[in-house]
């Protein structure tokens, strides 16, 4: 059955539904974590140990962060999988390019696939900076986000490596989140302004969430 569900186009529209409904969750906490950047080192160096002691005693020292991790990296894969697969379906439905484009394609909508592409790229640039520490521009230190994050936005390439992703976020968000509704049966004509609406302040509220910390540290806001 489950074979079935995935095969079918159906399948690999709700699971990229339900996956990008997974990241959006994540991708809510994770701005809100972000912004304790404006309440000092302390606020938001005591949060990165607070993620990895959550759920003890019960749960090991970190076991709780990494089944989030393990959640994301399937959903992320889920997510990129399916869509690859219903595109390739779709050219292979529609060999040859239509005359004429549909006028009503939002900017969002024709770039779904390249933003999902920027993203991937940010994602695996993000880990390596600000995770492991492998790309960091400054003298990375463990636990110790405030300085990290401030070693990253003060430098150029920095910027413009998360600016130009997180106004892809935006626009994947404002798109997908409405798209996800329909595939899942929650849009109707009734909703669908509600829901639309709904995209678009969840698009912006996270665009400018993400985008105040670089901002922030550019304009010495946070030093």
């Amino acid at each position: 059955m489950a074979r079935t569900m995935w095969d079918s186009t159906v399948g690999k529209k709700t699971v990229m539904a339900v996956s990008g409904l997974i990241m959006l969750l994540y991708l809510v906490v994770h701005m809100v974590g972000n912004l304790k950047i404006f309440f000092g080192p302390d606020e938001i160096n005591h949060y990165a140990h607070w993620l990895r002691t959550v759920g003890e005693p019960f749960m090991h020292y970190e076991w709780t962060l990494w089944l989030v991790r393990i959640v994301l990296v399937v959903a992320v894969v889920a997510h990129a999988v399916s869509a690859y697969q219903l595109s390739r379906r779709d050219i292979k439905a529609r060999p040859s390019k239509y005359v004429h484009k549909k006028p009503r394609a939002s900017y969002a909508t024709r770039t779904m696939r390249w933003g999902g592409i920027i993203l991937a790229l940010f994602i695996v640039w993000h880990i390596l900076d600000l995770t492991t520490g492998t790309v960091h521009p400054g003298g990375y230190e463990h636990l110790h986000p405030y300085q990290n994050i401030i070693d990253t936005f003060s430098t150029w390439y920095g910027n413009v490596i998360y600016i130009v992703a997180v106004l892809a976020v935006g626009l994947h968000v404002r798109h997908g989140f409405w798209s996800a509704a329909q595939t899942l049966g929650v849009g109707s004509r009734t909703r669908d302004r509600a829901l639309k609406a709904t995209a678009d302040v969840l698009a912006l509220l996270l665009t400018v969430g993400f985008l105040a910390v670089p901002v922030g540290v550019m304009t010495g806001l946070v030093s």
